[in-house]
């Protein structure tokens, strides 16, 4: 009998869920509206009933459940306990994940942050795979991070580290939800980008969407082409930051912003070569690529947690 572990990444907008073999095979997959407004309570049953629904479907299929594990939006704490979280999941911050799906559930149930669940995912499965140490960055509504070392997630000292998008890069900067100015994320985020444009295209219709911005770009569109390569810095900034804090083995960049490929990455990196010390970039050149496994990272690395007790 084959043995699966219940994959399940919650995000504000939609949950993905799996069951993930120990070598990676894809049983099957969904994806389900988050609809967080409902509230915790309502979170927490939504989460129950899709770990029954794979229950049922591991039954039919003659498949042994292990586990599950869960990464989530918001900072867990080495305890599974949100410890901080967005108004994208209302009431969420000061879960117990584990402890309050235990009455529901019966199986074993790892928790962790999102990024980290990404990162366990792309170091399995994708981008960081035979590596044991890399950067992991995640650009969407905000930016996240993990780094990887020694094969596993580093969780610092409660478990929040991570954090990179609320480094400041710029004193007295744009505001961030998080109360202070001038975070990376302000600049790195997709949500950074729109606004880029939104302040830069003076409301060109190309400047309605990312997509549109980058396809702008690609067609020499000069507004556009300025936009994208001022994106590409704010990037490479933090980045560079982050380079020359932990000397990486490599960076893989996650999100659907990565869907750009090198028209993005190698503006990426001609602007980290140019911020970072001699031989920490280049000679030889560090590797900055995308993630590889897309919407499925965080769902992925998510089963990883529970293969990673087995």
């Amino acid at each position: 009998m084959h043995k699966v572990a219940i994959g399940i990444d919650i995000g504000g907008t939609y949950i993905k869920s799996g069951l993930v073999g120990s070598s990676g095979q894809i049983w099957e997959r969904r994806s389900t509206p988050t609809e967080a407004g409902s509230g915790k309570n309502d979170l927490l049953a939504k989460i129950a009933r899709i770990v029954h629904g794979y229950e049922r479907t591991a039954a039919k299929l003659h498949l042994d459940l292990a586990g599950i594990g869960i990464g989530t939006a918001g900072y867990v704490n080495l305890q599974g306990v949100v410890g901080s979280a967005t108004g994208n999941l209302p009431g969420w911050q000061g879960t117990s994940i584990r402890d309050e799906l235990q009455g529901s559930v019966s199986l074993p149930i790892f928790v962790d942050n999102d990024v980290n669940a990404v990162a366990l995912g792309e170091l399995w499965l994708g981008a960081g795979r035979n590596r044991d140490d890399f950067i992991c960055l995640a650009l969407g509504t905000g930016v996240g991070g993990c780094l990887i070392t020694g094969g596993k997630p580093y969780r610092g000292r409660n478990g929040y580290a991570g954090a990179y998008g609320h480094q400041t890069i710029a004193v007295g900067g744009h505001p961030c939800t998080c109360g202070q100015k001038g975070c990376w994320e302000q600049y790195a985020s997709v949500t950074a980008l729109k606004r880029m444009a939104a302040e830069m295209a003076d409301g060109a219709e190309w400047s309605r969407s990312p997509e549109d911005v980058f396809a702008a770009a690609r067609n020499g569109v000069a507004k556009a082409v300025e936009i994208v390569d001022r994106y590409a810095e704010n990037i490479a900034i933090g980045t560079a930051n982050l380079i020359h804090h932990f000397n990486p083995t490599a960076i893989v960049i996650g999100g659907a912003i990565t869907a750009q490929g090198d028209f993005l990455f190698e503006r990426i990196r001609n602007h980290v070569r140019r911020l970072t010390l001699h031989g920490f970039a280049d000679e030889p050149e560090l590797p900055i690529m995308p993630a590889e496994l897309g919407h499925m990272a965080g769902m992925i690395g998510a089963a990883k947690l529970v293969w990673m007790q087995s």
